[in-house]
């Protein structure tokens, strides 16, 4: 007679009800001292990674000295400032009067200062229309490029212009454009003269932006290449398999992945607004005129820096300062409204 073997029941829970079970995702107090669970403290993070903070050293000592303690020097704005009321220019701060806000209606009530800023915003609307969009074609255009030695060349031939100083970019543009330039010399040879886009007031500010667009737009391409080597092949493939054509592909996959890009380059460049080019614009400005090149950078020049009034320079450079920074808030907001970054988080 077989015996078979019968499996015994497992032995159930003597309580009733269902037993709670661990997960995950349960939150319980804090441990003790604030620190997250599992996070190394102060001391162990630093002693971990001393060797990168050390690294670091150097540029952070570098930009506190030249970027932020040169901020409280801002104080003169409200002086009348004397550097040669001692010997060390440090301590004839302390020495100046103080004269309040006199410096910023001095400002203020010139007509030559709202006729600065008003350049100043022309020159930045035509860059941010005419400039801007330029560095991401070209880096589509690149990145459309399949030899890697043709592209390689087509990158160097446009960072090039780059590392030209605008003492030459001024220079080249005169022998192109000016009165006594190639295109002059060739019209005049059929009878036609009177060309020099140099000298002309009314085209100055196209001509700066011309300038400034052949100097750095190949230089701008590099974040925007950076950005699209991050992109998946394979979301190309796909889409081609499903019939997408180029001009599609670009416009939902390309141009999404640059968009954080863009946002954060816009936002910054808005900051950037009243900083228009200082070295290019005082390079010509005995061509075309103080009336068509003067913009907030040249004036704190001539008007302040030049004179020694470096109170009055102070007080139009602390101006420029604050409407940059409320300018930097504000793109950054629509930024956030449009889903994006932008420099900082919300």
């Amino acid at each position: 007679m077989s015996h078979s073997t019968v499996p015994r029941p497992r032995a159930e829970a003597k309580t009733s009800g269902t037993a709670p079970v661990a997960s995950d995702d349960a939150t319980g107090p804090p441990p003790q001292g604030g620190r997250r669970a599992g996070r190394p403290s102060l001391r162990l993070r630093f002693k971990r990674d001393r060797a990168l903070l050390l690294m670091t050293l150097p540029a952070v000592l570098l930009i506190l000295v030249f970027n932020y303690i040169p901020i409280l020097g801002n104080v003169v704005a409200f002086q009348d400032y004397d550097p040669y009321l001692s010997e060390n220019g440090f301590v004839a701060i302390f020495q100046s009067p103080w004269v309040g806000v006199a410096q910023f209606e001095r400002i203020f009530a010139d007509s030559d200062f709202w006729h600065a800023v008003q350049n100043t915003f022309v020159l930045f609307f035509l860059q941010l229309v005419l400039f801007f969009p330029v560095p991401i074609l070209l880096a589509l255009l690149i990145n459309s490029i399949v030899r890697p030695r043709v592209r390689a060349v087509a990158q160097a031939v446009m960072y090039l212009p780059h590392f030209f100083s605008w003492v030459l970019v001024v220079t080249v543009f005169m022998q192109i454009f000016g009165g006594a330039g190639v295109i002059a010399q060739t019209l005049r040879q059929h009878g036609v003269d009177g060309f020099d886009l140099m000298t002309n007031p009314e085209t100055f500010k196209y001509l700066v932006t011309v300038e400034m667009i052949w100097k750095d737009a190949g230089w701008g391409i590099i974040v925007f290449l950076a950005a699209l080597s991050s992109v998946s092949h394979d979301l190309y493939e796909a889409a081609a398999m499903d019939g997408a054509g180029r001009w599609r592909r670009m416009w939902h996959i390309t141009l999404p992945a640059l968009r954080p890009v863009i946002a954060l380059l816009l936002v910054l460049r808005v900051g950037d607004a009243l900083t228009v080019g200082f070295e290019q614009l005082l390079l010509q400005r005995q061509a075309v005129g103080v009336e068509a090149s003067d913009v907030l950078d040249t004036y704190v020049w001539w008007n302040g820096i030049r004179n020694q009034d470096f109170s009055y320079a102070a007080a139009a450079g602390l101006i420029k300062g604050v409407v940059g920074l409320a300018l930097v808030l504000t793109a950054n907001k629509v930024a956030h409204l449009m889903g994006e970054q932008g420099v900082y988080k919300k």
